[in-house]
């Protein structure tokens, strides 16, 4: 009887391909990517550029927030590093990429 059983599965996996079906397969595939793109990687890359772009137009003077949460006025800028004032006659060196954001003039007093 066992031997029976086993020749029905077999038979039946033989026959499981349907036709069209590859072609659902990849549907489901180009709609996953689609969906990926638009909610991941797109919004990544505008913020990316609106980061890059902010880091373009930093100024002597500007006030400005970094990765690590230190809030500071710009005293000096150069290619790659930015002094940062964060008290009176206080001055620290951070990398310009480490800037998240700018602040409306006035917070690094009341910070």
């Amino acid at each position: 009887m066992s031997n029976f059983l086993i020749s029905d599965a077999q038979a039946q996996a033989a026959g499981a391909s349907t036709p069209g079906g590859g072609m659902g397969q990849i549907l489901i595939l180009v709609v996953f990517v689609v969906v990926f793109y638009f909610l991941l990687i797109r919004p990544q890359q505008k913020r990316a550029k609106e980061h890059q772009a902010m880091l373009a137009k930093l100024g002597v003077g500007d006030e400005v927030v970094t990765a690590g949460g230190i809030v500071g006025k710009i005293h000096e800028i150069s290619d790659t590093f930015v002094t940062l004032e964060i008290a009176d006659n206080v001055r620290i060196k951070v990398q310009r990429s480490q800037v998240t954001s700018l602040v409306p003039k006035g917070t690094y007093k009341s910070a």
